[in-house]
């Protein structure tokens, strides 16, 4: 079964670390270890940052554990790659990921992450599981670009990042 501890640590390391970045266009935000201040603006860090000290590590990982790997029962998820995979792809997009997670497996995209996706999760091959969803998160990258020109500065991290989490 999946861990929560591992899949944290590379996504952490995918968002930057424990830093605070105010990045021009990034519809985000301010945005302190891949928590953005517009999304989650009653965190609690924040009102470390905003008293000028740096949050403490375990309420980061309690938001990333609250939020997104527990919601989806990933610990269920019988290989750590697919789960990282996923478990990042929630951080950075949500239940678009969710939504794109299923279109894959060919499940009805509700954007959650129930018995019958979990099923489906562990009954595919990991190897082509996780080809088919990175090419999915590039494909929603592109889409936001060619609907929004101005996030295009963000497209080759963003591809990078899709790679890394696969």
């Amino acid at each position: 079964m999946a861990d929560f501890a591992t899949a944290f640590e590379k996504c952490l390391r995918l968002e930057g670390g424990y830093r605070l970045t105010t990045v021009p266009g990034d519809r985000g935000g301010q945005t302190y270890a891949g928590i953005s201040r517009r999304h989650y603006p009653d965190w609690p860090g924040w009102a470390e940052i905003d008293a000028g000290r740096q949050p403490d590590a375990d309420a980061v990982r309690a938001l990333y554990r609250a939020r997104f790997w527990d919601p989806s029962r990933l610990d269920l998820i019988t290989s750590q790659r697919v789960a990282e995979s996923i478990f990042c792809g929630l951080v950075n997009q949500g239940s678009a990921a969710a939504k794109m997670l299923q279109v894959t497996l060919g499940a009805t995209p509700d954007g959650i992450i129930g018995p019958r996706t979990m099923l489906a999760i562990n009954s595919a091959d990991p190897d082509l599981l996780l080809a088919r969803f990175t090419v999915a998160k590039i494909a929603r990258y592109h889409a936001i670009v060619s609907k929004d020109r101005s996030q295009g500065k963000f497209l080759l991290g963003w591809i990078s990042r899709a790679l890394q989490e696969g």
